[in-house]
């Protein structure tokens, strides 16, 4: 009498693998890598506009309630193209922000965006409002999200 082997067979190792591949995708598709990362991302970017912002306002209280030269007027932050950057003898055509580094008084360095600025500029962008106020945003934000501090 012959013994027989148990086992699995072709189409139930195949089966088995199906199931596994398709339960994968759905988990992968759930958690979103991506959107988890652009995620993270924009909260470091809600980090350095609230950083900016009260670096600006100690160097105010500090100056007599001025603030550093060449912050632009406009009544909305995103409409802006000036990005901040801290190196004055480059930033020709950007919002300097120097006087906030000298000395690690304020800030060791000015913050940049997550996913990497260009050249000088640091991804962030500061405005003053004719009413003296101080909006500093964040205009790569991802996710279609909106990210400015106004104070």
């Amino acid at each position: 009498m012959a013994r027989k082997q148990g086992g699995f067979t072709l189409i139930e190792v195949l089966l088995v693998i199906g199931i596994i591949a398709i339960l994968a995708s759905i988990v992968i598709i759930a958690i979103n890598p991506s959107r988890q990362l652009a995620q993270s991302r924009n909260t470091q970017r809600r980090s350095d506009v609230n950083t900016i912002l009260n670096a600006l306002y100690q160097y105010s209280i500090d100056n007599d309630g001025d603030l550093p030269s060449g912050i632009p007027s406009s009544s909305t932050c995103n409409a802006v193209t000036q990005e901040i950057c801290d190196n004055d003898t480059s930033c020709t055509s950007l919002t300097d922000l120097g006087d906030l580094i000298d000395d690690e008084r304020y800030l060791v360095t000015i913050p940049t965006d997550p996913t990497g600025a260009s050249g000088n500029a640091a991804g962030y962008a500061v405005v003053q409002t004719t009413n003296n106020r101080l909006i500093v945003c964040a205009p790569d934000a991802e996710l279609s999200e909106t990210i400015e501090v106004t104070r």
